[in-house]
């Protein structure tokens, strides 16, 4: 579940000049920012710094649900416990792929762009970077243990949507990732 939407409240200063700040005071998210800004330019500034907020708080109660506890319970339920990874932690460096898997050192990487996506969206990249550690390629047997997940095809189809959206390459295979491998 997506964290809501906070009150928003701008504050203009004619003494700042080019700095734009935000920070949570109670519930309210107060912007301070130049006086001389247009109202679009407000806006703007607005709208990215409140998503940035959001992203985090996303990232911070999703951290605290523990991403291992996560993927455990996953490669359980779907994968009968065998795919157990030596880590898995969000990166916001990965700008390309919405998860990646190093079998050698057993560690998943998460795409922070992931954040304010719906759970099971989530899950079934976890699930992808599992199955992974169990089968390499995107062959026959890596299929069917994510197609364990009964709403794989989904989850795939809303990440290609997502991707389309933001003007990226949508892969022609069916991999979950942005692009091929």
């Amino acid at each position: 579940m997506a964290p809501s939407r906070p009150d928003v409240e701008i504050r203009r200063s004619a003494r700042r000049r080019r700095t734009i700040s935000a920070r949570l005071e109670g519930g309210t998210f107060v912007v301070l920012m130049p006086a001389g800004l247009s109202r679009e330019e407000e806006q703007k500034h607005v709208e990215n710094l409140l998503a940035r907020h959001l992203r985090a708080q996303s990232r911070r109660r999703l951290e605290r649900e523990d991403l291992m506890a996560r993927a455990l319970r996953l490669s359980e339920r779907y994968l009968d416990g065998r795919a157990r990874p030596a880590s898995i932690t969000w990166v916001t460096n990965q700008q390309k792929r919405w998860g990646s898997c190093s079998t050698a050192s057993r560690t998943i990487r998460l795409s922070t762009e992931l954040e304010g996506m719906p759970s099971w969206v989530v899950d079934s990249v976890i699930l992808h970077e599992l199955a992974h550690l169990l089968e390499p390629n995107h062959g026959p047997r890596f299929k069917a243990l994510v197609g364990r997940y009964a709403r794989y095809a989904e989850s795939t189809a809303f990440l290609h949507g997502v991707a389309f959206a933001k003007g990226r390459e949508v892969p022609e295979d069916d991999d979950g990732d942005l692009e091929q491998d």
